[in-house]
């Protein structure tokens, strides 16, 4: 765990920003925890138990064994077999997570949320003249734990990247700060897989190239990672360096909200594809209840084995208000071009066309899972 001195003052005479990033710990299966003593210490999974059920979320207990969100109901269980299923109550997690904002709020206009479960502050100037980011960090988390009887996980350093990397660092109901100064050093010894946007298969294909750390990554000057990683690579290059000039944005508007599969071997059957689709449909439509987004317009994509990609969607008069809605367009989509002229190596849906109550921000214009 990472030394939690204060050293703000330091922070703010570089003309750095004070960010703190609070990540809720499994939270959709905290909250039924605590709404449900009978569930404390066991092993809980938010989601459908049916052979086509996906997991939502998991609780600690039910991680120690193996589950995660967006797997395969029957994998947990298998995994598992005392894992309890619970059904989701996106009206009850929306309604802790508005008490949540209210408690960040009361420290700092400047909240960006990424989803119900965590959220981005900037702090540099806090309403209530407490000066330490360190300080307000371990209140806002008293807070939680006092009013909402949830923990919560913080991270706390001077851009969004370090911020992020550093609330799971001491996951659950843990703290870590990151100060000025440290931050290539702690990224140097983090794992690839720990980068926000390395996924599995981003990760596989570094460590093909000798990257296995951000010491590794670090070594690579920016001609070499743009050569192997394209666009991605100045992003990569800065993030090895703990570098990230993004501001905490408090009024920014999602665009779209998507997931999409990379499957292990291409898929070409009309009953695979129909499953698949069962299974997409079922985490996407959580993701978009977490981004409390609602939208007109479905598209599904498909990248076949030669990598060329396509796409078809439909928009609708009003904003899709249900996941039965939103099946049924997917469904309709996929079926309107089977049979596919030639196996297909991903899968994915988007919502687009997005109306936000209240002008809800979102983390970036276009959130896309990756759901390998």
């Amino acid at each position: 765990m990472a030394d939690q001195t204060d050293t703000d003052d330091d922070t703010e005479a570089d003309g750095l920003r004070k960010i703190i990033h609070v990540d809720m710990d499994a939270f959709f299966a905290s909250v039924e925890q605590r709404d449900n003593p009978e569930l404390l210490g066991k092993p809980v999974a938010v989601g459908g138990s049916s052979g086509r059920g996906v997991v939502a979320a998991a609780s600690y207990e039910a991680r120690k064994f193996g589950v995660r969100s967006a797997m395969p109901s029957v994998t947990a269980k298998r995994l598992c077999p005392d894992l309890v299923f619970v059904k989701s109550r996106f009206d009850a997690y929306r309604e802790v997570s508005q008490q949540i904002r209210a408690i960040f709020r009361h420290h700092t206009d400047l909240v960006e949320p990424l989803s119900l479960d965590e959220a981005y502050l900037d702090v540099t100037e806090d309403k209530l003249g407490i000066g330490s980011a360190t300080r307000i960090a371990e209140l806002i988390r008293q807070e939680i734990r006092a009013k909402i009887r949830l923990t919560a996980s913080a991270g706390v350093s001077y851009n969004k990247f370090l911020a992020k990397i550093a609330s799971d660092q001491n996951k659950p109901d843990g703290l870590c700060v990151i100060r000025p100064g440290e931050g290539a050093d702690f990224v140097a010894g983090l794992p690839i897989r720990r980068f926000h946007g390395v996924g599995p298969k981003g990760a596989e294909k570094m460590a093909r190239l000798g990257i296995e750390t951000g010491g590794d990554l670090a070594g690579k000057d920016i001609e070499w990672l743009r050569a192997h990683f394209g666009s991605f690579a100045d992003y990569l290059y800065r993030a090895a360096r703990g570098i990230d000039l993004r501001p905490v944005r408090s009024s920014r508007i999602r665009k779209s909200v998507g997931g999409e599969r990379t499957f292990s071997r291409d898929l070409s059957s009309g009953s695979e594809l129909r499953e698949t689709m069962e299974d997409i449909i079922d985490i996407v439509w959580g993701y978009i209840e977490r981004a409390e987004a609602k939208g007109r317009t479905v598209t599904l994509k498909l990248k076949y084995n030669d990598f060329t990609i396509f796409s078809r969607a439909r928009t609708v008069e009003k904003p899709i208000a249900s996941k039965d809605e939103f099946a049924t367009i997917g469904r309709t989509l996929l079926e309107e071009v089977l049979p596919l002229p030639m196996p297909i190596r991903l899968m994915g849906l988007t919502l687009s066309k997005l109306e936000h109550k209240d002008a809800a921000p979102a983390s970036r214009p276009d959130a896309q899972l990756n759901l390998l």
